[in-house]
């Protein structure tokens, strides 16, 4: 019962349609291995023929190139509908040939016999003729046509979408307009380029109706000789007739077939079909007429000529050129005037008009756009899906979608990364090829376009796709177009993890937690603190790379705290203090000792006594002490990352918050943590100690 249920809404869904093209090819291609009676032969060419008449009758009556898109599949089902005929016909002319004239069918007798007057040597003449003017005429001009019209539409590309996009910017169009002509623009490429490859299926079919003619001509003496004993002549004749007629039906079909590819990629597109375009441009000019008429009336009137056939059509062309010049000169029916409308005044500016700024924006080359191209299922549109719903995971909030639109200002494969307006990141990828970054440790160098990983500034080489497995064997490691550009956004927003945390997010994090926690997060928030001190406290997390995914615990020790103070810096600090498992597991995975740097007791007490008076940024540091502290902790710092150690520096509780934003500057690297924020349970190695020598 579920059976007929769902064959019933199959075809009553309309889906019968989408089994006709599948069920047309298998029913070809079993024309090619299945032997066909003769009747059926004659029904196949009789459609075989009346396919091609409509679709040149189709080709005549479009108004532009795109109102036909599928001709170049439909060129690819004829032309294997020929051959599968010719193929079927072959197989009976072959078996059945010395049995008389009909014997393929009366198509093919009647192709035979009728058009050729019965003389095979004036049929091959006549076919041979025929496949030349398809083979050399029609369907070469039609692929160069086909060839130059897809490299123009190409290079126009870029104007054109310039064209719409200042055509949106001046609000003549709208966004959807906008998007409907740039796939209009996009599709009229992809079928030029098709027409340029279908037109070689023609070309192939006429290559291989002379292959076919031969084979069966010299195979049918074969057959007739050798098999059925008949002599040469008789069987030349017999065998001969029955493959020209079966070429001709092949033949004629197909040049009917080329000339409407010819009439397709030939034409300019207007709101007239062919035959008005035809009739309107060559026939509306009286002058012209009449001096055609003149000419070949003279040319009549020379002694020899057929005076007949030149004054006829000397006379209709007369005719047509009286008949244009009345009907130009015949006055235009009156139109009553119309008043013209009021200008209509623009309208007032209007908050309507006040566009916001795209928090995180990602602005791609043209030649890009099939990444983020959601009709096309771009791959780069999945990667940022999947880094959005990693960044949640790892970081611990949500952050806001990317907003991606194209901006034919950047280089066709460059790209553009802003926060909030402003450009944050720059770089190029290139469709299909791949980048092949150096870690460091490669065994040896690659040919290709020398670049830089724009997310870390590595050295690395775009290569072509077939050096993948070469670049791998080297050391390189290799990443594509799309992955590139993904790393690089991804870098950007971890990044700028703080400036991603706005009101709105923030207040969205309060609401998802307060689904566990409805009475720690109301008590909290604003009782306690306001909203914005307690983004300033997680946003000061995120400025140093400190995870937000523990809300609990952060939520505990502000709400323990906030009651003696409100300052979002020694909140800060409580909470890294509370957050210091997490912190030191980040830095140093499993129960590994702590290797850090260490700063000079001498130190430690000159900067604990000025930090009463220097800035939260450590303006005012005495510049000589000042320049020395950036030197050794940069110093230090390189040599705890080449020997593999992450560049930490372990200080007094008072002086953290002091050194991590004056040191940040110099060493972005650098991670500055306190003495209360490490557990018990590790243990600390210092490796260097800063400011020894001062």
């Amino acid at each position: 019962m579920n059976g007929e249920l769902t064959l019933r809404s199959f075809f009553a869904g309309g889906n019968v349609r989408q089994l006709a093209a599948p069920i047309l090819i298998i029913m070809i291609l079993s024309m090619m291995v299945l032997p066909l009676p003769t009747l059926l032969l004659d029904l196949l060419f009789t459609f075989n023929i009346a396919l091609s008449v409509m679709v040149l009758l189709v080709a005549m009556y479009t108004m532009k190139p795109l109102d036909f898109s599928i001709f170049p599949t439909v060129l690819l089902v004829t032309t294997l509908l020929r051959l599968s005929l010719n193929v079927a016909s072959t197989r009976v002319v072959l078996l059945e040939g010395h049995t008389g004239p009909d014997a393929a069918g009366k198509v093919i007798e009647a192709f035979g016999h009728f058009l050729v007057g019965g003389n095979y040597a004036v049929g091959l003449v006549v076919f041979v003729i025929l496949v030349v003017i398809n083979f050399v005429v029609i369907t070469k001009g039609a692929g160069r046509i086909a060839e130059v019209s897809a490299r123009f539409t190409l290079d126009a590309m870029p104007g054109k979408q310039m064209a719409i996009d200042a055509d949106l910017s001046a609000g003549l169009i709208g966004e959807d307009e906008a998007r409907k002509r740039r796939a209009e623009i996009s599709q009229e490429a992809d079928f030029f380029g098709s027409m340029d490859g279908a037109s070689k299926f023609v070309r192939g079919d006429a290559v291989a109706g002379i292959l076919i003619l031969f084979i069966n001509i010299i195979g049918g003496l074969i057959i007739g000789v050798l098999q059925h004993d008949m002599e040469l002549g008789r069987a030349a004749q017999a065998y001969t007739l029955l493959t020209i007629g079966d070429g001709l039906v092949a033949q004629i079909p197909a040049l009917i077939i080329s000339t409407a590819a010819g009439l397709v990629v030939s034409r300019v597109a207007t709101n007239e079909d062919i035959g008005q375009q035809f009739v309107g441009q060559m026939f509306s000019n009286p002058r012209v007429l009449a001096l055609t008429g003149g000419i070949i009336g003279l040319l009549g009137l020379i002694p020899g000529m057929p005076h007949f056939a030149f004054l006829l059509l000397a006379a209709g062309t007369g005719s047509l050129a009286w008949h244009a010049a009345k009907r130009k000169a015949a006055p235009e029916p009156e139109v009553a005037a119309i008043p013209a409308a009021a200008p209509v005044e623009s309208q007032e500016a209007s908050w309507a008009d006040v566009a916001p700024v795209d928090v995180l924006g990602l602005e791609v080359g043209y030649r890009l756009i099939p990444l983020v191209d959601r009709g096309q299922d771009g791959e780069l549109l999945k990667r940022i899906r999947g880094l959005r719903k990693k960044f949640a995971q790892e970081v611990g909030f949500l952050a806001v979608p990317v907003h991606i639109r194209d901006n034919l200002e950047l280089k066709p494969n460059g790209y553009r990364i802003a926060l909030k307006g402003v450009e944050v990141g720059l770089g190029e990828a290139y469709p299909g090829m791949f980048l092949a970054i150096n870690p460091g440790r490669v065994a040896g160098l690659l040919p290709g376009t020398q670049t830089r990983d724009p997310a870390f500034g590595l050295p690395a080489v775009w290569v072509d796709a077939g050096m993948r497995d070469q670049a791998n064997a080297l050391g390189y490691t290799v990443v594509d177009a799309s992955t590139v550009v993904a790393t690089h956004l991804n870098h950007i927003v971890l990044s700028h993890a703080a400036e991603l945390l706005g009101r709105q997010e923030t207040q969205q994090l309060l609401d998802h937690i307060a689904k566990d926690s409805p009475k720690a997060i109301e008590e909290l928030v604003p009782k306690q603190i306001p909203l914005s001190t307690l983004q300033r406290v997680l946003q000061n997390l995120l400025e140093e790379g400190v995870t937000i995914r523990d809300m609990r615990t952060i939520i505990e020790t502000v709400a323990e705290h906030a009651p003696r103070t409100q300052d979002a810096a020694e909140l800060t600090a409580q909470v890294r203090v509370a957050l210091g498992r997490s912190i030191v597991q980040q830095l140093y995975p499993g129960n590994a000792e702590l290797s850090v740097m260490a700063l000079d007791p001498k130190l430690e007490r000159v900067l604990q006594q000025a930090v009463q008076t220097v800035g939260p940024d450590g303006s005012g540091i005495e510049p000589g002490l000042a320049d020395t502290l950036l030197r050794e902790t940069a110093a230090a710092a390189r040599r705890q990352e080449e020997v593999g150690l992450p560049a930490v520096i372990l200080v007094p509780g008072a002086l953290r918050w002091l050194l991590s934003r004056f040191l940040r500057r110099a060493v972005p690297q650098l991670k500055v943590i306190a003495n209360s924020e490490v557990p018990d349970s590790r243990t600390i190695k210092v490796t260097s100690i800063i400011g020894g020598k001062s």
